[in-house]
């Protein structure tokens, strides 16, 4: 299962697609794919990024298209940014999916520090705040995997039946934080 952001901050779009589709991994839509899905004028990273996934597999865009918000992983819900602090998913706008940070945007405390909700999440999507780990009653509760990967930090994965993280050091770094 794969947290979003999966194009368009990495070196190789196309490799990427590939494993994801060669593995049949399923994935939540991340902000910037969305950006991927808008294509606003004179993104030309974007509109790279999009010419040479076409170029390969027309489909991919649809497919792009057809990602989630969120994936219920037992015992996890999975999204790319956050859900609503009350733990509702009907609460829970497109905007915080892909979006969010704090609560209420831009000004409260990060959302997963007042979570009060009974859905366990997985997230990604805030590589400054790093791995992310909240428990209650001596279960991981809010796993945050961003370790930062593209600017030279890890790459992190959450093997849930262990409840054990995995990294991989970032060979180098591939872009700058902004």
């Amino acid at each position: 299962m794969l947290v979003g952001d999966l194009f368009t901050k990495g070196p190789d779009p196309v490799g990427v697609y590939q494993q994801i589709r060669e593995g049949g991994f399923e994935a939540t839509l991340g902000n910037h794919d969305q950006r991927l899905l808008a294509l606003r004028e004179g993104d030309r990273h974007a509109a790279n990024v999009r010419a040479a996934l076409t170029a390969v597999e027309p489909g991919w865009l649809a497919w792009l298209a057809s990602l989630p918000l969120f994936i219920e992983a037992a015992p996890f819900t999975v999204v790319h940014a956050g859900v609503h602090p009350l733990g509702s998913l009907e609460a829970t706008t497109r905007q915080m999916a892909l979006t969010m940070r704090r609560f209420p945007e831009g000004t409260g405390p990060f959302w997963w520090q007042d979570y009060a909700g009974q859905r366990r999440v997985i997230f990604g999507h805030d590589a400054r705040r790093g791995l992310v780990r909240v428990e209650r009653e001596g279960l991981p509760w809010l796993i945050g995997l961003d370790s930062g990967c593209v600017y030279g930090g890890r790459l992190s994965g959450y093997l849930v039946e262990l409840d054990r993280l995995i990294q991989v050091p970032a060979k180098r770094v591939y872009q700058r934080p902004g």
